[in-house]
């Protein structure tokens, strides 16, 4: 049995590999930085970061804190990130030879002094192709002899189940479970974090969470920008595993778990692996496939316009696709998952939709909603029907609305990436995904992509800025989907929701 995870509260360092990507600038450091304003980080703790790229120290500083943003009038916060600047320093080296890492191990020696012991965490924001090579190096060279280590990785966690169950055996050897932590933002995220209070925390949530109250789900992701640039990696990759076999799983698994005997991060995980394996894919002919063209004023570029697009290509920018978990709970009912790129907006949402109302007292009564946006604009509000106002009987189709903004004025919601680096440091895997988590991923959209390797089927059509392909609305409409116009564009109140 392993030992309980300990801390890390001191004797600290952090090795972020990739530091010349885009993400080390945009989300990382900033990250890091906020973490450590807020007092969320020992002052002794010491950042290197590592990459191949030839990097002189000041501009390396000047890149990982362009995007972090501080009041000209705020001298507090202009000095703790003076202090940040100093605890930051960049390496150079490849990604698999040994000089490379006996020179970053003395760096790390150098650079942290005297200590009796070191605590390590080692940050992998790098293809999945290294993985192995740098876990292995960081293991033979930087490994701590007294203190504790910990391997963050990046996703993607191999390209389906047999290459993560190889990449799996591969770290075996090197690190152990209760060492290793398997990124997916997603699960930093606010609303996201907030799916177990939402449904544990209020009986009067928990006692409808089943079959017998709900219709469908529906979880969502929209992203208002296509793949320029990208489209090399994006064909290869497609929309099923950029986004629907890490993103979207994870947030089902916390839709659909039983409840947890605790909160502890076996447990959690525990709970969403046994929902994740009495879940099972729709039919394959139920799947809507989609791929963006030009936008209809002809100024966005359609997916096969990309250069780095192979020619004739039928990768699916879009997807819909139907799942069911095969339990008592919620036997027969359809959880769609959608995901898209340039379409009309961005978000990310879960849109539980309720069964009509039994009596036939309001044969023009709407569908009940709760909807969680995960983002932007984080929010919870929950659709239902009152009474029009004035002398009509009318019923009126409203929301009650909790939108964290204007709730939570004074309070500071946390970037995804915060969460999950405080969690690594504080020894929490609760919001990292267990290697038996990924194989259910991969588990469950394997038969879909096996489809799409072998039969490639065509996907529809639909415009850059559009709400998806035209086939969607027949989707929906045979899962059970019933969408009300809102009667607040009718009525228009202030701070309306996203209910597009």
């Amino acid at each position: 049995m392993s030992s309980p995870i300990q801390p890390i509260k001191e004797n600290a360092s952090m090795v972020v590999f990739g530091a010349s990507g885009d993400l080390a600038k945009k989300k990382t450091f900033p990250a890091l930085f906020s973490l450590f304003k807020d007092g969320r980080l020992s002052s002794d703790l010491v950042i290197v970061g590592y990459a191949r790229s030839k990097i002189e120290p000041n501009d390396f500083i000047e890149r990982i804190t362009q995007f972090i943003k501080i009041d000209d009038n705020d001298s507090e916060t202009k000095q703790k990130l003076e202090q940040f600047k100093k605890m930051c320093t960049y390496y150079r080296g490849s990604y698999d030879g040994v000089d490379s890492f006996q020179g970053l191990n003395n760096h790390l020696l150098e650079r942290e002094g005297d200590r009796e012991e070191r605590n390590r965490v080692f940050y992998l924001a790098l293809p999945p192709d290294v993985f192995v090579s740098v876990s292995t190096q960081l293991k033979q060279q930087c490994y701590p002899q007294k203190g504790a280590a910990r391997l963050i990785i990046e996703k993607p966690f191999g390209f389906d189940l047999d290459s993560a169950r190889d990449l799996q055996s591969k770290l075996n050897p090197l690190f152990d479970e209760n060492e290793i932590y398997r990124i997916d933002h997603y699960l930093g995220k606010e609303m996201v974090q907030n799916l177990t209070h939402l449904r544990f925390c209020n009986p009067v949530i928990s006692h409808l969470w089943n079959k017998e109250s709900i219709s469908n789900v529906q979880i969502t992701f929209k992203e208002p920008i296509g793949t320029e640039g990208r489209g090399g990696y994006f064909d290869t990759s497609t929309i099923v595993r950029d986004i629907v076999q890490n993103h979207l799983v994870q947030v089902l698994s916390l839709i659909a778990m039983e409840p947890p005997t605790s909160l502890a991060a076996g447990d959690l995980r525990d709970a969403k692996v046994q929902a994740l394996r009495r879940t099972r894919l729709g039919d394959l002919k139920d799947v809507v496939f989609g791929q963006y063209v030009k936008s209809k004023d002809g100024k966005r570029p359609g997916y096969l316009d990309d250069d780095t697009v192979p020619e004739g290509s039928k990768c699916p920018t879009y997807s819909a696709i139907p799942f069911f978990v095969d339990n008592d709970r919620w036997d027969g009912v359809p959880f769609l998952l959608k995901a898209g790129k340039a379409m009309d907006v961005g978000k990310v949402e879960v849109r539980v939709q309720f069964k009509p109302v039994a009596n036939g007292l309001f044969k023009d009564a709407h569908r009940n909603e709760l909807v969680i946006r995960i983002q932007p604009n984080e929010a919870v509000y929950f659709k239902l029907d009152i009474k029009q106002p004035g002398i009509s009987s009318k019923p009126l189709l409203t929301d009650l609305d909790l939108t964290y903004k204007n709730r939570f004025t004074n309070m500071k919601l946390h970037e995804a990436y915060e969460a999950l680096f405080f969690d690594a440091f504080a020894g929490d895997q609760s919001r990292f995904a267990r290697i038996d988590e990924l194989e259910c991923a991969w588990s469950l959209v394997g038969p879909l992509l096996e489809y799409m390797e072998k039969e490639k089927p065509q996907p529809a059509p639909y415009e850059y800025g559009s709400n998806g392909p035209e086939l969607l609305g027949n989707f929906l409409q045979k899962f059970g989907y019933v969408y009300d116009i809102p009667d607040y564009y009718e009525y228009p109140v202030t701070n309306l929701p996203d209910d597009k």
